[in-house]
């Protein structure tokens, strides 16, 4: 009797499945390096600035305020000097006007003030040639610590901009 055939083709049929346990393998051996390795990376230290080490300018220094409802003023850091209102498209003019080479400016901003707003215009003047910017800080002394922690802080000398 002659042999019948089912199906009418010879042969392996083809497995339509993906075979994923060598990717597993290699996740697993991944996921274990990254474990082993992760303690050992340390983040990039970052020193900031405490208001405690900001050192004082010999100069006096111009004073760019930006008021919380974004208005700017300007005036020299000196006992008796009074802020001058001015428009954002003056800024630089008037920036520069009023400044040498050896006096730097200082931007004074209110806590509120978005920094977005801060950052313009210190771009803004560095872009026209305003080299020594700084940013006016508060500074806290050890017997000032106390009193601001009872909600009143001093105002003192801007941190030192960078030549």
């Amino acid at each position: 009797m002659p042999s019948v055939r089912s199906g009418g083709r010879s042969g392996r049929r083809m497995k339509a499945d993906i075979n994923v346990v060598p990717y597993i393998d290699v996740m697993l051996v991944l996921l274990v390096i990254f474990m082993v390795t992760a303690p050992l990376i340390t983040p990039g230290l970052i020193n900031l600035p405490s208001v405690g080490q900001a050192s004082d300018v010999p100069v006096k220094p111009l004073e760019v305020q930006i008021s919380q409802n974004g208005d700017i003023a300007l005036r020299m850091r000196e006992p008796g000097a009074n802020p001058e209102n001015i428009g954002r498209s003056d800024l630089v003019a008037q920036v520069r006007s009023r400044i040498t080479a050896d006096t730097p400016v200082v931007i004074a901003a209110d806590g509120k003030v978005p920094y977005e707003s801060v950052m313009k215009v210190m771009d803004e003047l560095r872009t026209n040639g305003v080299t020594r910017l700084g940013l006016l800080v508060d500074q806290q002394s050890s017997t000032g610590a106390a009193a601001a922690a009872a909600g009143q802080s001093q105002r003192s000398a801007p941190a030192a901009p960078k030549r």
